[in-house]
């Protein structure tokens, strides 16, 4: 049986470059990045190509800041949030994010509201930043604005530039951070044009392997490190670097930035086939992701049919979908769903189909039918 997979929102296949990448460092520029012998000079070079390459893609030069290898957009943002804290804490009371925000951001800020941090949410109804209600939100006490670049269950994509111009008026010293984990890559303009002082991204998304994230912290940002040890990643996150990781990352983005209008271009032309594809043969699937959403994730609803149910049945088919994020699919919490603006029994029948330069109109086509299928067989009990 052949495999379509849809789930590129929640990891992609390793590109064979970014495979070939770490298996060379793995096999063959194997020492260690801190070692001065010449083994060591020639992993040392390794990374801080890696590093360029990846600061690179999302449109930053070493004069703009500094780009921190992490083990994923998870610790990036946690990194984020509590040294935040540590820098402000004793002085500013509040922090501003999106009611929509992947659980690594949610679940920091739930852990700082424990410890006296007002956390107040701007709403994101419909896939749009309540601007007015972040304008009241930010003041002089707001320590941290965070909000995601683009929604990992809708594709929505927020406005940072307006969070920004807000930052400078209300809350100048606050510091401004996006999680761009779903943004980097999938989209026509650089991270660097968002006026953020802090972004995290992930290799995983983007065809380099799982365990290797990034946070780009503009210069003049201070956060305190949160690994101390052997000073390395410049004394912000001691131990040795992940190399193959690393070099996998970098070779991935340099493959983004070498193919970048074919592929993006790609993106819209599938998201596009799969919306005409649904409307024409599907007219019943309701279709949550707007038009000017990013375009390699497209939110679906059936109605009747519970998603688990649904994605059960196509997996038996080998075609590989998402009910949501991730990293929350365990947990019955509709939370992202409901503030888009879904009710109950919608967002229970809500599927994720996301894209990416791996897919084809034809496996759209297929997926489409065993939809069509599904609805016809299964049982509705929504």
């Amino acid at each position: 049986m052949s495999e379509i997979y849809f789930d590129n929102a929640a990891t992609t296949r390793v590109s064979d470059s970014a495979a070939k990448a770490a298996f060379d460092v793995m096999t063959s520029f194997y020492g260690n990045p801190s070692s001065a012998h010449a083994k060591g000079l020639e992993s040392e070079h390794i990374l801080k190509k890696a590093r360029s390459s990846v600061m690179s893609a999302m449109g930053f030069t070493p004069k703009d800041g500094t780009l921190l290898f992490t083990s994923c957009g998870t610790e990036s943002n946690n990194t984020v949030f509590f040294g935040t804290y540590e820098v402000f804490g004793k002085r500013k009371n509040n922090i501003v994010i999106s009611d929509s925000e992947h659980p690594s951001v949610e679940m920091c800020a739930k852990e700082l509201e424990k410890k006296g941090v007002e956390i107040r949410r701007i709403p994101t109804k419909g896939g749009v930043l309540g601007l007015d209600f972040a304008e009241k939100a930010i003041d002089s006490r707001t320590m941290l604005i965070s909000c995601m670049l683009v929604n990992n269950e809708t594709g929505a994509i927020y406005d940072i530039k307006a969070l920004d111009a807000i930052r400078k008026r209300n809350a100048p010293d606050a510091y401004l951070h996006t999680d761009a984990v779903q943004g980097f890559c999938k989209l026509p303009y650089s991270l660097s044009c968002l006026g953020a002082d802090l972004i995290s991204i992930s290799g995983h998304k983007i065809h380099a392997p799982k365990g290797i994230g990034g946070l780009f912290i503009k210069k003049g940002i201070r956060v305190p490190a949160r690994i101390i040890g052997g000073g390395q990643e410049g004394n912000l996150r001691s131990g040795t670097e992940n190399l193959p990781g690393i070099a996998a990352f970098g070779m991935a983005a340099e493959e983004y930035m070498k193919e970048k209008s074919v592929r993006l271009e790609l993106l819209k032309e599938l998201c596009s086939h799969a919306r005409e594809s649904f409307e024409k043969n599907c007219p019943y699937v309701l279709i949550n992701s707007k038009e000017n959403f990013a375009p390699h994730i497209l939110s679906i609803s059936v109605p009747g049919i519970r998603s688990e149910i649904l994605l059960r049945f196509l997996s038996e088919k080998g075609i590989y979908v998402s009910s949501g994020s991730a990293c929350s699919s365990k947990n019955a919490d509709n939370r992202v769903l409901s503030n888009f603006g879904l009710d109950n029994k919608r967002a229970d029948s809500t599927l994720r189909i996301s894209f990416s330069k791996y897919n084809t109109k034809d496996e759209i086509d297929t997926l489409i039918k065993a939809i069509d299928e599904g609805n016809n067989t299964l049982i509705h009990t929504v």
